[in-house]
């Protein structure tokens, strides 16, 4: 039976669909998906394992075998959950197909017929562009994906489909494809697609929405953090509407706060561009509806835009780290040392150092007396970065600074992928769905764009000025929460106000403070790694809704996770850092 406006599935009531996610990433607990299958209720279980590094791996597995190119965990999951989820009639929806989701589809049928079941497996594709990228101006591209939306997915749904595998649709398609089936939507129904986006954007990273990566996680109960977190569920209403939650009993918490942390991760502007709608973020209101239970109402959507995003990956060629361990005194001048009797040492075309901090002093442990130091070369070729780097470093083990030792023997070179965003036209792009009889079905492109306008809400805070007063130099952290991530070379950073009980005037007072206080100039002395970017490098977005900011500084990851030599490379703990910095703080919001 399909996902329908007049019918559910899995026994949940018929005026909301019950969306559950079971991963946020390659290599999430394998036993998610039958935690949320016999937790209770559900009409979907969902699943995200593509991030734009996964690509990059998997197309790497695709050069190795061509048959290869899906995410075999899920495979693993499927297995050990088919029976139960059709005996409890809940469909399965996941973009685990990555580069090759026919293959995905046809594995998925042996392993059913192996277990004596018989589901209908439908897959959708069109978004591969590898064969295209020359003539598209996507030269040398390894993986070449277009983002598609959720009406694939809806008419494989709509057709009978028990599981729909994809490529690379994006994170939220799959959460809004079957509220397209369950409500009926069409492609003009922009409030409820955006609502639908939004959910399936706060559920897409897994326990990310339940209290993981939390920068508050010491505000929960210790009972909620001491078994696994929870998988949160998505209850989606007809208008677009949401109730975030999880399972009763499981670990974590669903709070307001653990929410906006999801809500602010890895966007962009307040414009959220999707393939099928675009989502005003600065429109959605957040109430706590009860425990575990966070209602999102009042979200706007917009027209599509008229391009879709691709991500590319490309072979960037290779790169070898090495770690010099620095104990004791002169820390700083055993440095500068040993980084000239290497200097002129390496061949490779892009060599950089980096240290950890300075140790304090008369510390009582020998690692807390030491400081790390690290060089990490890049070059098109392998051999620069091979026994030509690792060589001269183990040479002088015996001629350098005192207490010289490395942390790793020295290792081969590895190759690394560098990852960019490019758009196509639609035209360019058939989004396809092969149903489980063979058939397939063309989904029509949208007829109406909405103009993407650069920098929109990019705007300075809409509360008055804070009044003049005492300040304390304490940190930034003191009463904001924060989350970071990455966008290929950009790195995004959350900033929001906590929710810990103090009054709404305080709460008001501190949100006018925050979204004042954050500026380009304002980041720029948080990060100092900022500083050299291009003037228009830093943007920052006010959300007044969520009571906070959304940060993008552009180019500052570099070619992304995969080419990266940053000690984070995709920015996860950026957000924590900077709610160790200190600032100034008016004395009446402490």
């Amino acid at each position: 039976m399909g996902v329908s406006a007049s019918s559910t599935t899995g026994g949940t009531a018929g005026g909301v669909i019950r969306v559950a996610n079971c991963s946020g990433f390659y290599g999430d607990r394998l036993r998610a998906m039958r935690e949320q299958l016999e937790g209770g209720p559900l009409d979907v279980v969902t699943g995200d394992y593509l991030a734009e590094l996964t690509m990059l791996i998997l197309g790497k597995d695709t050069m190795k075998d061509a048959r290869l190119g899906y995410a075999r965990t899920f495979v693993t999951q499927v297995e050990d959950c088919l029976g139960l989820a059709l005996e409890r009639g809940v469909k399965i929806v996941s973009n685990a197909g990555g580069l090759n989701p026919s293959g995905l589809a046809d594995r998925l049928r042996e392993v059913a017929r192996g277990l004596g079941l018989d589901p209908a497996i439908a897959h959708v594709e069109g978004d591969d562009l590898r064969s295209r990228a020359a003539e598209l101006g996507l030269d040398g591209a390894l993986t070449a994906n277009a983002y598609l939306g959720g009406f694939g997915i809806a008419a494989a749904l709509r057709e009978g489909a028990d599981i729909v595998v994809t490529g690379r649709v994006t994170d939220a398609s799959v959460v809004v494809g079957p509220a397209i089936a369950h409500f009926g939507w069409t492609p003009r129904d922009y409030d409820a697609l955006a609502g639908a986006v939004v959910a399936g954007h706060v559920i897409e990273c897994g326990t990310q929405a339940t209290g993981g990566n939390f920068s508050g996680f010491t505000s929960l109960p210790m009972a909620a953090l001491g078994s696994p977190l929870g998988f949160p569920i998505a209850e989606i209403a007809a208008d677009g509407s949401s109730v975030i939650t999880k399972h009763e009993g499981t670990g974590g918490a669903v709070t307001v706060d653990t929410v906006t942390a999801q809500l602010v991760y890895e966007i962009q502007s307040t414009r959220y561009l999707n393939p099928d709608v675009t989502t005003q973020l600065d429109s959605l209101q957040l109430t706590q509806d009860g425990d575990d239970r966070v209602a999102i109402t009042g979200v706007r959507g917009d027209a599509p835009p008229e391009t879709l995003k691709v991500c590319v990956n490309s072979l960037g060629g290779f790169r070898n780290s090495m770690e010099l361990v620095l104990t004791g005194l002169d820390i700083e001048a055993k440095a500068d040392w040993v980084q000239s009797q290497l200097d002129g040492a390496f061949s490779a075309a892009e060599v950089v150092w980096t240290r950890s901090s300075l140790p304090p002093a008369d510390a009582d442990t020998e690692e807390g007396a030491s400081t790390l130091l690290r060089v990490t070369v890049k070059d098109p070729e392998a051999g620069p970065c091979g026994k030509a780097f690792t060589a001269p470093l183990v040479e002088i083990a015996l001629g350098s600074y005192p207490g010289f030792t490395m942390t790793t023997p020295p290792g081969p070179p590895s190759p690394f992928g560098v990852y960019r965003a490019a758009y196509v036209p639609r035209d360019a792009v058939e989004h396809t769905v092969v149903h489980p009889d063979g058939r397939r079905e063309v989904i029509a492109d949208p007829t109406d764009f909405g103009a993407v306008a650069d920098g929109l809400g990019r705007r300075p805070s809409p509360y008055p000025a804070p009044i003049d007063s005492i300040t304390r130099r304490m940190p930034l952290g003191t009463f904001v929460h924060a989350r970071s991530g990455d966008k290929g070379g950009d790195a995004n950073l959350g900033l929001w106000v906590a929710h810990d009980g103090s009054s709404d005037e305080t709460y008001t007072a501190r949100v006018t403070w925050l979204t004042k206080l954050i500026t380009p100039r304002k980041v720029r002395e948080l990060i100092p790694e900022a500083a050299d970017l291009p003037e228009d490098a830093v943007d920052v977005y006010v959300l007044p809704n969520l009571g906070g900011v959304n940060v993008v500084i552009r180019g500052l990851l570099g070619d992304g996770v995969a080419a990266s030599t940053r000690f984070d490379p995709q920015a996860k703990g950026l957000g924590e850092w900077v709610r160790s910095r200190i600032v100034h703080v008016q004395d009446h919001l402490v």
